[in-house]
């Protein structure tokens, strides 16, 4: 297979893949748990699988000391993102709020600019503008009524706390620490939200028949392990851009399971408003320079260096 048609297709696959949230986290909420219980059990297993990953490459465990409180904020900050979005879907359906979560690119450029004093080009504003326009026209549900703002609230919450990690990890302090690595002790610090929320495990939900582990443990292997490994193989081939611009599955995937699997509505409306969305998103990653923000994989498995027999 051709090198560019591969990675294209390991782009396509990673977006999808991180774009299956509602898949399996919705038949959970079905069975009975509730979004504290879900995320804890979908950290708890991402857990040892991004160790493994780690392992594999022969990498260290190790941190500085210096980097324990910048780890801590950014694991915070992910499983809040994490949680308001699941939050979300008791009020929306999946696919709309996976397409209004798809705005963080906008707000990375939003706080760059105001935080960090990068200039707004012509195109930046052009892309919130039509961003906006697009959230306007999905604003309004599917049946003409308007969508639940406790549910927007959520939402945009999620797509504020993720947009804030992206910004922190590419910060000095933590810009050393390879991807995986930070990811883990994200992970491994942010699990402490969900033990607080269910009162130290107290009242902690379990699925109700057997089957249902296996989508608690897809949501730990899709989202997370098979998303890093096919992102990092796709920068490989293609390159960041690209890879970044193909992130638009993400919404679109939880799209197309949202009306295929969960009877979801999609009105001409809704569908406009989504390509909206969808196209300012990547104009702005394709013209713009946030790109090497959105992307940070390139440090996720760096090449090992080969030590020459004795």
């Amino acid at each position: 297979m051709n090198v560019k048609v591969k990675g294209y297709a390991l782009g396509a696959l990673a977006a999808a893949a991180y774009g299956m949230n509602p898949l399996f986290a919705l038949p959970l909420y079905k069975d009975g748990m509730d979004p504290y219980s879900v995320l804890f059990f979908r950290y708890l297993f991402a857990i040892p699988i991004l160790g493994i990953m780690l392992r594999a490459r022969g990498r260290s465990f190790a941190v500085s000391r210096h980097d324990l409180l910048p780890l801590v904020v950014m694991g915070l900050l992910l499983s809040m993102s994490s949680l308001s979005l699941f939050l979300s879907y008791n009020y929306m359906e999946a696919g709309i709020a996976s397409t209004l979560l798809f705005v963080y690119p906008i707000m990375v450029a939003v706080i760059m600019a105001i935080f960090f004093h990068e200039r707004i080009t012509a195109l930046t504003a052009s892309c919130i503008l039509v961003a906006l326009v697009g959230i306007a026209l999905l604003y309004r549900g599917s049946d003409g009524a308007t969508l639940d703002t406790t549910g927007v609230v959520w939402v945009m919450v999620s797509s504020l706390s993720y947009a804030l990690y992206i910004v922190g990890v590419n910060r000095p302090r933590l810009k050393g620490i390879a991807t995986l690595k930070l990811t883990f002790y994200a992970l491994v610090f942010g699990i402490s939200i969900f033990i607080v929320c269910t009162d130290f495990c107290r009242t902690l939900t379990l699925p109700s028949v057997w089957y249902m582990w296996g989508n608690l443990l897809a949501l730990a292997l899709f989202p997370t392990a098979i998303s890093f490994l096919c992102t990092t193989q796709a920068i490989q081939y293609i390159g960041s851009t690209p890879t970044a611009i193909l992130g638009a599955l993400e919404p679109l995937t939880a799209v197309f399971f949202g009306v295929t699997v969960f009877g979801e509505s999609l009105t001409p409306r809704l569908v406009f408003g989504i390509i909206m969305i969808i196209a300012a998103v990547s104009a702005l990653v394709a013209g713009g320079s946030i790109t090497g923000h959105l992307v940070r994989f390139k440090k996720m498995f760096p090449r090992l260096r080969r030590h020459p027999r004795a």
